[in-house]
Formats: structure tokens, sequence, C-alpha cells
């Protein structure tokens, strides 16, 4: 492999990284919101009841 495709090769792998970074901050996002809106719409009574 010559030196450019190396760094061809790395700013595609660099890419993908952040790529995967933001989908993730993403779906994390996404899991707190419907978190926080099942809580919301139950109310906070459902911290109050029995286990």
């Amino acid at each position: 492999m010559t030196p450019a495709e190396m760094e061809a090769e790395e700013k595609r792998l660099a890419r993908r990284r952040k790529r995967s970074l933001a989908l993730a901050l993403v779906l994390g996002a996404a899991v707190l919101l419907f978190y926080v809106l099942t809580v919301v719409k139950m109310g906070p009574a459902i911290f109050n009841r029995p286990l």
C-alpha cells in the first residue's frame, strides 16, 4: 500500500468513526427523551409505588 492510499484509508476511517459517534449520540438522546416522556406521562407518583 502506498503512503497516499494509507492516508486516504485513515481519512475514511476517521469519517466513519465520527459518523458512528454522531449516530450513538443521537440514539442515546432518543432513549433519554423517551424515558423522560414516559416518566412525565405517568407522573412523578410512579416512583412512590411498593416494589
